[in-house]
């Protein structure tokens, strides 16, 4: 697959990457990314819309920012300092400005039939 364990832009087109680390269709549709926000960087609040089922992510953060990156969501499922489980088709979803240092996530994505 040629985007695997690749640097790639992030959908968002506002500084960040993301490095695809695994993926399947069946038995349950799934992605891993490994993402970066380097300084200067943000993500607007948005809904990743989906097509079809429900979509859930987990997101693991490896190394937070020294100053911003903060991530915010309307309503998380769970969440502490470094465990962010969400619905991103449903949930308004955001990160701060990352004003010193870069940020590390694992996101761990998956859809389930409605």
């Amino acid at each position: 697959m040629y985007r695997w364990l690749k640097w790639q832009k992030g959908r968002q087109a506002t500084g960040y990457d993301k490095m695809l680390i695994a993926t399947a269709r069946w038995p349950l549709r799934f992605d891993v990314y490994l993402l970066r926000f380097p300084q200067g960087c943000h993500v607007p609040e948005h809904r990743d819309e989906v097509r079809d089922g429900r979509h859930y992510r987990l997101n693991l953060v490896l190394k937070h920012a020294q100053s911003g990156g903060e991530f915010h969501c309307a309503n998380p499922i769970f969440e502490t300092t470094r465990i962010k489980f969400f619905r991103p088709d449903v949930s308004l979803h955001s990160v701060t400005k990352i004003e010193l240092g870069c940020r590390y996530v694992l996101s761990i994505g998956w859809l389930r039939p409605k």
